[in-house]
């Protein structure tokens, strides 16, 4: 992997995803949004940490926008822009650009599947935006550099317990902030995509 990822590169890796069909699967539906942005050491990804929340499974979490599929979302990229928006206050529609898409992901909570399909979608922003928080949904939200990430420059690994065994996950420090679980694998796969 390079020194630096730039949006150019990034979005020439992507491409193709972007002009393929992706018919979603059965099932229930969500979609986030990895916006990527230059940064001043080359891109870098918006990363939100959800609110605390009795009965969410991935309350506190590190994550990307996005959320479940709203009946009158046309598609999942519509709903991808929808969530974005109310979550961070950041108008793909108007101040991103498409990149592409990744493979869907099958949702997991308590190590169990939940029958949600996520799929991701990254977007470049193509100018600064400030971001307004929905306090019910976002408690912060912090812009990493991918280089560092896809080196695995601050890779480890976070114990979870289930069923009264730990496990020791794979993850990502950023920020004193533990990345992993969905997004890990989100993450992982598009440097995948960019490794070719």
């Amino acid at each position: 992997m390079p020194a630096a990822l730039d949006l150019a590169t990034i979005a020439a890796r992507l491409a193709p995803s972007r002009s393929a069909g992706h018919q979603p699967r059965p099932g229930s539906h969500a979609a986030v949004a990895a916006v990527l942005r230059t940064g001043t050491a080359g891109a870098e990804v918006l990363l939100i940490q959800r609110a605390e929340r009795a009965g969410d499974p991935w309350s506190g979490h590190m994550a990307f926008p996005g959320g479940r599929r709203d009946a009158a979302d046309r598609d999942l990229v519509a709903t991808a822009v929808r969530e974005t928006r109310e979550e961070v206050g950041l108008d793909l529609d108007t101040h991103g650009a498409l990149l592409g898409r990744l493979a869907d992901v099958d949702a997991v909570a308590k190590a169990r599947r939940t029958g949600l399909t996520v799929t991701p979608f990254v977007f470049a922003l193509e100018r600064e935006v400030e971001l307004t928080f929905d306090a019910t949904e976002v408690a912060a939200a912090l812009w990493a550099p991918l280089g560092p990430l896809a080196r695995g420059e601050s890779a480890g690994t976070v114990p979870y317990t289930i069923e009264g065994r730990t496990l020791d996950l794979p993850c990502w420090r950023v920020e004193g902030r533990v990345v992993w679980g969905l997004t890990y694998q989100m993450l992982r796969s598009l440097f995948e995509v960019l490794e070719g």
